[in-house]
């Protein structure tokens, strides 16, 4: 496995990686659980827009990873000169290749992008439903700052 820069043929994959790994991780599909399409449009279909964002907002911010040329997990990234503060937005790996370190290593990659683009601090969310992050990300160092609530109404 190797963790490369993005290309930009690479956005539909990670797309379509996002609406796969996402599943039972993301705002949108609990907010989908309670109320149903919004405007018809569906929770992977709100979720993938995300990646749109992040590959326009800093391309050389998104770390792919590949083995024999399959696109099997990425990162995206922003940075914020002003406070030297990197944020990770999102991060998916394929379902069938979870559990192997894949995420780790691409975390690690992206911290590594954080120093040398100068960053002082790293920051990244879950939610409380996603073990995974739960336990992967404080193991790499990050510390838990605050806890955040979602509320969402009809109009």
């Amino acid at each position: 496995m190797e963790i490369r820069p993005y290309r930009e043929e690479d956005r539909e994959t990670l797309k379509q990686l996002t609406a796969a790994a996402f599943e039972g991780v993301s705002i949108d599909r609990n907010i989908e659980e309670q109320f149903g399409l919004l405007n018809g449009t569906d929770w992977a279909w709100r979720k993938v827009r995300h990646i749109d964002a992040d590959c326009d907002a800093n391309p050389s911010g998104v770390l792919v990873a590949e083995e024999g040329g399959e696109i099997i997990g990425y990162i995206t990234s922003r940075i914020d000169r002003a406070t030297c503060m990197g944020w990770i937005p999102n991060m998916a790996v394929a379902p069938g290749r979870q559990g192997q370190g894949i995420g780790r290593k691409l975390l690690v990659a992206a911290l590594d992008y954080f120093r040398r683009e100068g960053m002082k601090h790293a920051k990244i969310e879950t939610l409380d439903q996603n073990a995974i992050g739960g336990h992967l990300y404080p193991s790499l160092g990050f510390k838990e700052v605050a806890r955040q609530v979602h509320y969402v109404m009809e109009l």
